[in-house]
């Protein structure tokens, strides 16, 4: 099995997991692919299919206090390299038919 393979079964299994301080799994508000109610409200985005070197620095950046919201700040400050490697690896992963790469639009 590839390492890509590793960090994604390892990220889907972390994102679908209930998390202190909220007590909240990263998918019962970014969804997944499959979620046709999620994300929860239309400010919260939907990962599914994102950038996973984007999703990794967004959420270091929330774990290390440089980018600041109620719920994030809480649910990544705790994270460790190895878990951003793995849940971005796991939501890179997924398919996102209304997700658009806007290089080269005016």
């Amino acid at each position: 099995m590839t390492r890509r393979f590793v960090l994604i079964a390892a990220g889907e299994k972390f994102a679908n997991t209930k998390r202190p301080p909220t007590n909240q799994a990263c998918v019962e508000c970014h969804g997944t692919n499959s979620d046709s109610k999620l994300p929860i409200d239309p400010v919260t985005p939907r990962l599914a299919g994102q950038y996973h070197d984007y999703l990794a620095h967004s959420l270091q950046m929330y774990r290390d206090g440089d980018r600041a919201h109620a719920l994030m700040s809480l649910q990544a400050k705790d994270l460790t390299d190895q878990q951003i490697a793995d849940v971005t690896a796991y939501f890179g992963s997924l398919q996102n038919d209304k997700l658009r790469d806007l290089h080269g639009v005016h």
